[in-house]
């Protein structure tokens, strides 16, 4: 489908000429020489957004000649001028777990235009949508050769349904793409496949257009393509779809806090260890909401792999996005990842052309900057509960100590018998150690680095704890091409560490079962159980629930920590065991040199290895090319389904919009604190007979092998609602030393979240959510926001919000209040009987201070003031319409 550019748009449309082929594009200088503003000094993160401005001009959706010029006062006024924009990225990328969700709701969204008396064909994303499945295996089987196919096959007999639904997606939309299961990880695949950097496509008028590579994603990770240029971050599924269907995404032109790298890392340390560090100091520093952009003379020894590692991350320090501009190092690594070398020719002459180029004279303007020697980074680790929580190597064992005291309040050294086993299970001891995640699997440096430790303790007899579940997961498959070129795969079989599927697996909480004498004895003892891995996010609850404390590693570390089997101990200065002749073995002795690893990986990672995995990437195996699926242009929701049922978002919906009413009477819901994650709001692993999701699959006759995940079932709204709030590490403040999902119903009596809800529903009573700072981190995780609106909750108010998941809430109807003038829950002494009412929201505008009366449970009443974060104009339309889907839609049906 061609592209359509503005109409105003012909003074700063240029030609290029590449090898021979002449391209139209949109120049930023010549936007300068037509009086628009000086924008010479701006970053190239936010040149990105400029040339979005300058093609769409004037195209019906609000871009105009101010936009432009808003972008020259940003440079003028240090780096800040926050004026409302609306941007258009290129293209939309999803993953299975948030991607059955947004297929759901475009098929709803036919039925629900069907009912208005609208075209079922206007909904169609008129943005090239891919979607990647890597979020549905499960490792049930490890630490074998038969574990990979044992995996795959368990994944299909567990999600055919879901399969079936994707695969009607495919059929059904235009513009929609899907990649089968096995292949790998959506970032990575986008990162050494999707991505282009500079796109090209023809415009209305029939002329070939080149413009900066962009999109949004249903995954928080999917800022890892800012490694190559490519400006991308997540965005809720809510906010994906009405991208895809070419609602602009209105944002503020954001702040771009520059971040210099000098120096070169040194031996024996990784871009992990780095991107470790670099995290915790833009958590310290405050970047929630801002871009970031990394520059400096360290950028000429950093290899593209480390730089998607440090992008990847971005949601782990707060940030939008994690920028690096073009330079020799993209083009090197888009050769080698088997790009056209037309299009590698056209990056390079389209950026230097257009002021893109990171060159030696690249010294633009940033709102705020700060500086790291990369030759002062040291082995890390971070956890055991945030990825902010940065431990030197050195560390680690007395900060283990530490938190076993401060954090968990549990001694060390008890001992618990294993049931059927020669050793005994205490805290601290490692039971997960999974290479994992497209964090760092995407990185052949580190992947090969793992391999050689693998390979040199092998060769000394040394082999992983018995107690410690291995794996390996590789974010493409790719990957295993070049461990095996290396035959370094054979190595880490030797250890444990097989191929156990293409996919996200630990690092979402695919971790699959541990042993169950192990987890007997974990409970028993009441143990702090510990997972190591090389993923993102180690939020509580969310790797496995037998274990506490989760730290994140370089891939060689998680090797050396399945070797020793434990956090207590100093892998610096301790054994790690024993080789065939009894001798003490030191990390020392196995850890590889950066020359070891560089000579493999220029002799194995080749473009070869990439042109070849990549050839035939949207074919699938066998097993989905057998997937049958009806070609209809509606979805025939199937009555008795448990993974796909039609939402109620859209059915009986008129055809006008609502006013945004008052929240009179509300009772609270619950009261959190600091850093709830959209883990704890909506998780996506594992899930007890006990709990009412549990409930409800037994109702319909599913047995607990067959629960699947949270996150494998998120195509259904009914699983979903009772699911909420339900982490089993939640903590609620309205109730005492409960974790879990519970809270007060009416009667003031203990019950399920979910069923507190439904009574409170009954009975017509609106809800409302108390939190502390950073309330909504982690995950792009649309369903936090939408099973917050389904259980009744009518506002969250919090000391601050998570930028994904304040613009998810405000997607789906519920208003996002902050606290002001210093009030908090604890300040306030809210114990969860209060009655809570917010006046002036009938003539809200962005932004705005509204009254916030709190009635006690003694009757003593207080009012206090709220910020709405009601963010711009068009969100106040979206909450006026019930949703932004619900406008959409509305629109569409308008349209005819």
């Amino acid at each position: 489908m061609p592209i359509k550019v503005g109409q105003d748009t012909a003074k700063t449309r240029r030609s290029l000429s590449v090898n021979g082929k002449s391209i139209s594009y949109y120049s930023i200088p010549a936007a300068q020489e037509a009086g628009l503003g000086d924008f010479s000094k701006l970053p190239a993160a936010l040149k990105v957004v400029l040339e979005n401005m300058l093609r769409f001009e004037d195209d019906g959706f609000s871009v105009s000649v101010d936009d432009i010029k808003a972008f020259a006062e940003w440079g003028a006024k240090g780096g800040k001028n926050p004026r409302e924009i609306a941007y258009r990225p290129a293209r939309v990328l999803m993953q299975d777990f948030t991607g059955v969700p947004a297929v759901v709701d475009l098929a709803a969204m036919r039925d629900g235009i069907n009912g208005l008396g609208g075209d079922a064909q206007k909904i169609n994303p008129l943005n090239p949508v891919d979607l990647v499945i890597d979020h549905s295996v499960m490792i049930d089987e490890f630490g074998n050769p038969r574990a990979f196919q044992m995996n795959v096959d368990r994944e299909y007999e567990r999600n055919m349904e879901r399969y079936q639904f994707l695969k009607w997606g495919q059929n059904a939309f235009n513009n929609f793409r899907v990649v089968p299961p096995g292949t790998g990880i959506c970032h990575q695949v986008n990162l050494e496949y999707l991505a282009q950097t500079v796109w090209t496509d023809t415009d209305q008028n029939g002329d070939e257009v080149a413009y900066p590579d962009t999109l949004v994603g249903t995954d928080s990770h999917t800022t890892m393509v800012n490694g190559m240029a490519v400006l991308g971050w997540g965005v809720g599924g809510i906010e994906a779809e009405a991208a895809m269907l070419g609602q602009p995404i209105s944002m503020l032109i954001p702040e771009v806090v520059g971040f210099e790298l000098t120096g070169a890392l040194l031996e024996g340390t990784t871009g992990t260890d780095l991107v470790l560090k670099v995290v915790e100091m833009l958590r310290e520093k405050g970047v929630v909401g801002k871009f970031v952009e990394f520059y400096g003379e360290g950028l000429d020894r950093l290899p593209l792999a480390d730089r998607a590692t440090i992008a990847n991350m971005a949601p782990e320090y707060g940030a939008t996005c994690g920028f690096f501009p073009i330079d020799g190092e993209t083009l090197r690594y888009m050769r080698n990842t088997g790009r056209d070398e037309d299009r590698i020719a056209l990056v390079e002459a389209y950026a230097k052309e257009n002021g893109f180029w990171r060159g030696a004279d690249y010294a633009p303007v940033y709102t705020d900057t700060l500086s790291l020697d990369m030759g002062t980074i040291v082995p890390a680790i971070s956890g055991p509960k945030r990825p902010q929580d940065y431990v030197a190597l050195t560390d680690a064992k007395t900060a283990f100590t530490k938190e076993m005291e401060e954090t968990f309040k549990r001694p060390m050294g008890k001992e618990v018998a294993v049931k059927g086993e020669d050793y005994t299970m205490e805290s601290g001891k490692v039971v997960i150690a999974s290479i994992t995640s497209c964090t760092n699997t995407s990185n052949p440096y580190v992947m090969i680095g793992a391999g050689l430790v693998a390979r040199k303790a092998a060769a000394l007899g040394l082999n992983r704890k018995p107690w410690v579940k291995t794996s390996l997961a590789p974010g493409s498959q790719v990957v295993s091409a070049y461990l095996e070129a290396a035959g370094l795969q054979e190595d880490l079989d030797k250890i444990g560490f097989n191929l156990v599927g293409y996919g996200c697996t630990t690092c979402i909480g695919n971790s699959g079962p541990i042993q169950a004498e192990l987890s007997e004895a974990i409970a028993e003892g009441d143990l702090v159980a510990t997972s190591v891995l090389s993923g993102n996010r180690n939020f509580e609850g969310r790797i496995s629930p037998d274990v506490r404390a989760n730290y994140l590693a370089s891939p060689p570390l998680v090797v050396v920590y399945a070797l020793a089997g434990t956090l207590d101990i100093d892998l610096t200065s301790e054994p790690i065991g024993q080789d065939k002749d009894g001798n003490d073995v030191y990390m020392k002795d196995i850890w590889p040199t950066t020359q070891e690893v560089a000579e493999l990986v220029e002799q194995t990672v080749t473009r070869e290895a990439f042109q070849s995995k990549y050839a035939d990437v949207f074919k699938g195996d066998k097993k989905w090319q057998e997937v049958e699926v009806p070609q209809q242009e509606t979805y025939d929701w199937p009555p008795t389904s448990t993974y796909i049922q039609n939402p109620p978002y859209f059915q009986g919906m008129g055809a006008e919009p609502g006013t945004i009413s008052n929240i009179d009477g509300a009772k609270v819901l619950l009261i959190l604190g600091d850093m709830i994650t959209t883990d704890h709001i909506s998780p996506a692993g594992s899930f007890a007979t006990t709990t009412p999701a549990g409930q409800y699959l037994i109702d319909r006759q599913v047995q607990p092998r067959e629960f699947n995940s949270y996150g494998s079932r998120r195509g259904n709204h009914e699983i979903m609602m009772r699911g909420t709030f339900a982490n089993i590490r939640v903590k609620n403040e309205m109730l005492d030393g409960v974790e879990g999902g519970y809270t007060k119903g009416p009667d003031g009596q203990q019950t399920s979240v979910y069923d507190a809800s439904m009574a409170y529903q009954e009975q017509g009573t609106p809800l409302v959510v108390f939190g502390g700072e950073q309330y909504g981190a982690g995950s792009s995780r649309d369903w936090a926001a939408k099973g917050t609106a389904l259980l009744g909750v009518k506002a969250v108010i919090a000391e601050s919000f998570e930028r994904i998941h304040r613009s998810n809430l405000v997607g789906m109807g519920v208003i996002p209040f902050e606290f002001t003038g210093g009030d908090t829950r604890k300040s306030l002494g809210l114990t969860g009987d209060e009655t809570v009412s917010i006046h002036g929201l009938d003539t809200i505008q962005p932004l705005q201070e509204v009254p916030c009366t709190i009635v006690y449970g003694d009757g003593t009443e207080k009012t206090i003031t709220l910020k709405c974060r009601i963010d711009t104009a068009p969100e106040i339309e979206y909450i006026e319409n019930g949703g932004v889907l619900h406008y959409v839609l509305r629109n569409l049906a308008k349209a005819g």
